[in-house]
């Protein structure tokens, strides 16, 4: 199934003009080192996106718009992330499993993770020069290329159709395949061209060179070894992608029995349809976290992601069942994608050959499966609910607020826009001049970019983190900056309210989320969250959330309250003899009255029993009905009996 990735352009607020510092920087470096402007620009765009991000490396260490990695460097500044009290696995049936993935072995970096010592030797100039200086960094990136030009034998021509293989080779990928797939996008870039308004508010062009025709037979000279792989991987032809396999395998057992791992067997999507595609930071690197996926006794995934190149590896058929998201439930109904990301700071950030790489990826599994591309289905780890009150605390919090959730849609060619609201045809939000209303749904929409909320404790102190665009919104107890921060019960028991800790996820709405409005005082709007009203900044001329259409959710007539599950297990009549029982408990939350929260998705509750090797042993109950809503920045189940549905105003 061929994928076609859309273009994620958005109009920037300002007509972006050639004329910036940072423009003149790639013009000086490609004059110096005789490569071709545009192709500097466009290897560029596919790493950052032609941003600094402040001088911070990237998750794969990597610096600069360049992307110059440097791992030992970024992790000697680094601490390891801590994995938390989560079971991947997430099912009470079985005992809790972990998964800690290995940081890389300083001594024994692969070529992709130290491109910055190649080109501090070719430009003479201090690796830690190359790390802080940006011009120097630019720099660095066209000495690589031109000497890659250099080495194979080619000249140092003008026109960047001769550039295919020294593109190519940039990433240091390990397979050709992987080299092709990078030279492939760096080349998409080309033909359609980017402007853009960057991290440090300087406008770069990239003007579009239609018609460019790569030579892509010069792949060949860089000599890379094939993909080969004992299994085809469910991939779009268009990625480079093979298959790992993680393997299926028993061991005795801590109790004297037999266990087994690392994932179960399944028919799915007919035993159960996949409803959730998850986005993970596998928080490692490359090879460790293939090493712990290929280990019997860990936990596992369907899919990795590579930061350098967009490299895939396939480790779990998408029927069968991976051991990802802390929640059984969710693990059942869902493909995982890990993602490339050893560095212990939230703030690192992702590069963009592995944003699209991803996207290509999440698009041809959305068609193969029928899952809807909207923030309902496609979730990140943080979005996922614990399952039983004892797993809220525990559960993790990767991508994290700094992930960029609305370019990655525009990517799916699922932007989120405002709805039209009335039978001119005029969309929705404060695009339109009005304020959303009590009743109505938003979607959160921020500027990624312009949006810098203030984090604290990306290197495990209060201080505070790097300003850095983010896909998270703030919500506060009343319409004021002052306020305290939303109490999330199942976060803090003892009533306290959340921080602005990176990690703490209490009071926060991600982009893409939608919400119904509870109310509106001057240029904030409330939403109904957790339990409560939650209130964020939104004025009418900057909007933080656009309206948009929705089913809503409240308490049906004659109720109080509603409880709130962390998954949507049948009821105890509904299992067979034989099958355990397992326990529907409700999180410690309620939704009271008055209260509407938004449908995302109306499921019958399932649980799959696979507590043995041979998968004839597995069985689906199937119970009741419930809806999921978008509860707090987790998504949540209610009971379809106790909740009645009605429309957006």
């Amino acid at each position: 199934m061929a994928v076609p990735l859309l273009s994620a352009a958005r109009p920037a607020a300002v007509e972006p003009r050639a004329g910036s510092a940072l423009q003149r920087e790639f013009r000086d470096a490609a004059e110096r080192h005789g490569v071709p402007e545009r192709v500097l620009l466009a290897v560029s765009f596919l790493q950052s996106r032609w941003d600094s991000h402040g001088g911070a490396p990237s998750v794969s260490g990597g610096y600069g718009p360049m992307h110059l990695t440097d791992a030992e460097a970024a992790l000697a500044d680094s601490r390891h992330h801590h994995a938390g009290a989560e079971d991947p696995r997430g099912d009470d049936a079985r005992a809790a499993r972990k998964g800690v993935t290995a940081l890389p072995d300083t001594d024994r970096l692969p070529a992709r993770l130290r491109t910055l010592e190649r080109a501090a030797r070719l430009t003479g100039l201090p690796a830690s020069h190359l790390r802080t200086d940006r011009a120097a960094g630019i720099s660095g990136g066209a000495a690589l290329l031109a000497r890659a030009q250099r080495d194979l034998g080619l000249p140092a021509s003008g026109d960047p159709a001769r550039w295919y293989a020294a593109v190519a080779s940039y990433p240091a990928a390990d397979s050709s395949r992987a080299a092709r797939f990078f030279a492939d996008e760096v080349f998409t870039v080309l033909r359609a061209g980017q402007r853009r308004t960057t991290d440090t508010g300087e406008a770069v062009v990239l003007p579009p060179t239609r018609k460019v025709a790569p030579d892509t037979r010069q792949l060949a000279l860089l000599e890379l070894p094939s993909l080969r792989s004992a299994l085809v991987p469910e991939c779009p032809a268009e990625v480079s992608c093979e298959s790992v396999p993680a393997p299926r395998e028993e061991y005795p057992g801590a109790d004297g029995g037999t266990d087994y791992g690392n994932h179960d067997r399944s028919g799915r999507p007919a035993s159960q349809r996949i409803e959730y595609l998850v986005v993970h930071d596998v928080e490692g690197y490359w090879e460790g976290a293939l090493g712990m996926v290929r280990n019997p006794r860990s936990v596992s995934w369907h899919y990795t992601l590579r930061s350098s190149d967009g490299h895939v590896a396939q480790h779990v058929r998408t029927r069968d069942v991976a051991w990802h998201a802390g929640n059984w439930y969710v693990n059942s109904k869902s493909v995982g994608l890990e993602h490339e990301g050893f560095l212990t700071a939230p703030d690192a950030w992702y590069t963009e050959v592995m944003y699209r790489s991803s996207a290509r990826l999440v698009r041809y599994l959305a068609e193969r499966f029928d899952v809807p591309l909207d923030r309902q289905h496609v979730i990140g780890h943080d979005n996922v609910p614990g399952g039983t009150p004892s797993a809220v605390r525990g559960m993790h919090t990767d991508p994290g607020p700094y992930w960029d959730w609305r370019h990655y849609f525009d990517l799916l060619g699922a932007p989120f826009e405002a709805e039209p609201r009335d039978g001119a045809g005029r969309p929705g939000g404060a695009a339109a001049g009005r304020a959303p209303a009590e009743g109505e749904v938003v979607t959160v929409r921020p500027d990624h970019d312009a949006h810098r909320p203030v984090y604290t404790r990306c290197d495990g102190t209060p201080a505070r983190c790097p300003a850095r665009g983010s896909s998270a919104v703030r919500l506060h107890t009343a319409p004021d900056a002052t306020s305290p921060l939303v109490r999330d019960a199942g976060l803090r028991p003892d009533g306290s309210p959340s921080t602005d800790g990176v990690n703490d996820i209490g009071a926060r709405a991600a982009t893409g989320q939608q919400y119904a409005v509870a109310g509106r005082s001057g240029e904030w709007t409330a939403i109904w969250y957790l339990g409560g009203k939650a209130w964020f900044r939104d004025p009418v001329d900057r909007p933080t959330a656009v309206r948009t259409t929705g089913t809503l959710v409240e308490a049906a007539p004659g109720r109080t309250s509603v409880r709130v599950y962390g998954r949507a297990y049948p009821e105890r009549d509904a299992y067979p003899a034989g099958v355990p029982v397992q326990e529907v408990s409700p999180l410690p939350y309620t939704l009271a009255a008055g209260q509407r929260y938004v449908r995302g998705l109306t499921t019958h509750a399932e649980y799959l029993s696979a507590r043995t090797f041979d998968p004839k042993g597995h069985t689906v109950v199937r119970g009741e009905e419930y809806h999921q809503i978008q509860f707090g920045h987790r998504v949540a189940f209610v009971k379809a009996a106790d909740v009645r549905l009605l429309p957006a105003r």
